[in-house]
């Protein structure tokens, strides 16, 4: 299926590992032409370079913090009309309310709230004047079925999750959809993360923990992130115009919810 995306502009953010690589890799593949971004120019350059290998296409590399108004500002003049944005950043440290001070509330609210929104806000009326937009943020699972040790990820998630759907009753209008992938347990650095975590905590080796994690979802592996970066693909596709206002959970099937 061709996409309709081929030589549409696409700005993905944290995109030098993990879940947002995967999709700067996709959208890649289907002829986009990828802006990454990252705060370590080193760590941008050798995640362009891997998917030039992949796709014949070397992305464009923006170094920029998404956390500070001077990044955003740098992203929205080195980007100003992208067609696609892919909103995504690294998640809080998972615990439990009596670990996390304000600063940490601080924190996730800015790093996973407000700079998706900001950057929602200064695209979306370009992509509307030009009745083209697809963005995507990547939340978390959490959103809709938060765990006891997720609840700051859950509650700043859920903020950005709300802001969209508010938005997106007017930019579906003029084709600019807005959706969230939920993932759950994707096989990158934060499960890494988290098996080495569970490891200390249990003392029980990385193997056995990346076993237990997986064992928690229902498909009873880690997901691949190609498979996350394939699904954010079709969201920004041409066929894709009609989907808006969602959330995408790729989970393996874990969500015990009808809805």
């Amino acid at each position: 299926m061709d996409l309709g995306i081929t030589g549409k502009t696409a700005l993905v953010c944290a995109s030098s590992r993990g879940l947002g690589l995967a999709c700067a890799t996709s959208l890649a593949r289907e002829g986009a032409r990828v802006y990454l971004n990252g705060r370590h120019a080193e760590a941008l350059d050798a995640a362009a370079a891997g998917i030039e290998t992949l796709t014949g296409k070397r992305p464009d590399v923006l170094v920029a913090d998404l956390n500070t108004e001077a990044g955003r500002a740098t992203i929205v003049d080195a980007v100003p009309d992208p067609d696609i944005l892919v909103n995504n950043n690294a998640g809080p440290e998972p615990g439990k309310i009596a670990d996390w001070s304000r600063a940490d509330w601080l924190a996730a609210v800015e790093g996973n709230m407000l700079a998706p929104i900001f950057l929602i806000k200064a695209y979306v009326p370009g992509m509307r004047a030009r009745r083209f937009g697809r963005i995507v943020n990547i939340t978390s699972a959490m959103v809709k079925s938060p765990s006891a040790t997720m609840g700051l990820s859950a509650a700043v998630r859920a903020g950005l999750t709300a802001l969209s759907k508010s938005v997106q009753r007017d930019s579906v209008i003029d084709n600019v959809t807005i959706n969230n992938l939920l993932p759950e347990r994707f096989d990158t650095d934060r499960q890494k993360y988290m098996a080495e975590r569970m490891s200390s905590r249990d003392g029980i080796s990385i193997e056995e923990a990346r076993q237990r994690i997986a064992a928690t979802i229902a498909a009873k592996r880690l997901g691949d992130p190609a498979e996350f970066g394939d699904a954010c693909a079709f969201l920004c596709s041409a066929q894709a115009g009609y989907l808006s206002g969602q959330n995408l959970q790729l989970d393996g099937g874990s969500y015990a919810g009808l809805v």
